[in-house]
């Protein structure tokens, strides 16, 4: 099957080129102006933009959190992250107490290969450091899985320092790469049972039991570890000003230390906890929203480099499933949706509001994410040879956002009343057309498992 993707500008490698693409089975063809083929379909892009599909590298599809599931499966959830320019997804295999990497990743893969209509790949993510689990980091990463997932928060999930330290040398040897959850458990565990015992159970005070100077230290005491170890480090999810600090600091030390954040931390603030009833449950996250001043030190860490990458932290709970915490803010299960809009809201509040700018954007949700994380250039790129994960932008489509215009597995959406300009209306994944003016045309267990490289990592990402 051969398609055209005809008069339309390409952002990619920090330019835009009016130029048209030619797509041969999966694989893009040819990146030229004014290209003459014969072909099956053409796609008319004409005052639309070009982009390489987004790359969403933090996912928690059908997770078991606090006695229920997220309500995206891997097909749910990856059709919703279609329709919203996202073509691929990184999700988590979380390994269980006595539980092999090996046996993690296949019982995590069983889960996800006959549902995902996009392709996917996986973090490990290391909860039970034995002698073996070491011994296994360097085969794992060998069969392409060169990141892995620590927590510094969540006590049933967390490792001590030592074992931190431990893991980051290992994997670092190993051409691998750690990125950790970075709250300090003690210091929550201390506020959560203080509020508890003066009556304080509300949504509300989830933020309180979560301070920012919680990530703050625990960024600082992972970069520090990372430094002895001559490691590489990513943070998942940051969201404060204190944090993006820390990092700043240490890349000025040309230490590798990486960052994402996302739209929820630049979007939306604290306030959102003083919601009336328990409807502020439905922003119960970790970490949890921040102020003003976090926000716009995170839009200026993404203008200026010093963040890397936005990922979604899709993580969806319906209303019902929300309710399991009622009277006790820290039984809320943890997490909000979030994969179907982070590209259409870094285009409408981040482009079009002139805090980044159109190729900035395509740096820091793909071509930046499959750099780092050992997908590059097969993934994040519109040129000859790499996969025809394309999105095709119309800069002037306006949306409503609600839960009844977007398809995530859930009753309502962090971002009721935002109306965004600049939307995805053709999403493709492999050379083939899934998602187009708000039809879907994937199936289940379309996309595939890819292993990652050790990617070469770059001060300049």
């Amino acid at each position: 099957m051969s398609l055209l993707i005809k008069g339309g500008t390409v952002v990619f490698g920090g330019v835009r080129s009016q130029v048209d693409v030619l797509v041969e089975g999966d694989k893009i063809v040819k990146v030229e102006p004014a290209i003459g083929a014969d072909v099956s379909t053409v796609i008319n892009a004409e005052g639309k933009y070009v982009l390489p599909g987004a790359i969403d590298v933090h996912t928690h599809m059908q997770l078991p959190v606090s006695g229920t599931v997220s309500a995206d499966d891997f097909f749910t959830g990856a059709r919703a992250a279609a329709f919203g320019g996202v073509t691929t997804i990184l999700d988590f295999a979380t390994q269980s107490r006595g539980e092999s990497l090996k046996e993690t990743a296949a019982k995590r893969r069983l889960e996800a290969e006959d549902k995902v209509c996009i392709d996917y790949s996986l973090h490990l993510g290391i909860t039970d450091l034995t002698d073996e689990t070491m011994a296994e980091i360097p085969v794992m990463i060998d069969q392409g899985y060169p990141s892995f997932k620590l927590f510094m928060a969540y006590p049933e999930l967390a490792l001590d320092d030592g074992e931190l330290y431990a893991a980051l040398k290992t994997v670092s040897g190993a051409g691998g790469m750690v990125g950790v959850h970075a709250e300090n458990m003690h210091l929550i565990r201390r506020f959560v049972r203080t509020l508890l015992s003066e009556g304080k159970t509300a949504p509300m005070y989830h933020e309180a039991s979560r301070p920012p100077f919680a990530e703050s230290e625990a960024v600082s005491r992972a970069i520090m570890l990372a430094g002895e170890t001559n490691s590489r480090l990513y943070f998942f999810h940051l969201s404060t000003a204190r944090g993006l600090a820390e990092i700043r600091e240490a890349q000025q030390k040309g230490l590798p230390v990486y960052a994402e954040t996302c739209p929820q931390y630049l979007l939306l603030t604290r306030d959102k906890y003083k919601e009336a009833g328990f409807r502020s449950a439905r922003y119960v996250m970790s970490p949890p929203l921040r102020g003003i001043e976090d926000q716009s030190a995170l839009w200026s860490g993404l203008a200026d480099g010093s963040l890397q990458v936005v990922g979604s932290d899709h993580c969806p709970f319906r209303t019902v499933q929300k309710e399991l915490g009622r009277g006790s803010f820290d039984r809320i299960p943890n997490g909000g949706p979030g994969v179907e809009t982070l590209l259409p809201l870094l285009l409408s509040e981040g482009v079009g509001k002139g805090r980044l700018t159109m190729e900035r954007l395509v740096e820091v949700v793909s071509t930046g994410p499959a750099r780092l994380f050992g997908l590059y250039p097969r993934k994040g790129a519109v040129m000859a040879g790499s996969d025809a994960d394309l999105v095709v932008i119309d800069p002037d489509k306006e949306v409503a956002l609600s839960a009844e215009t977007l398809h995530m597995n859930v009753d309502y959406t962090l971002y009721e009343g935002f109306t965004l300009k600049g939307y995805p209306v053709v999403t493709m994944s492999k050379g083939k057309v899934i998602c187009s003016n708000g039809q879907f045309f994937g199936v289940p267990g379309g996309g595939k498992f890819i292993p990652r490289s050790k990617a070469a990592i770059k001060k300049d990402l």
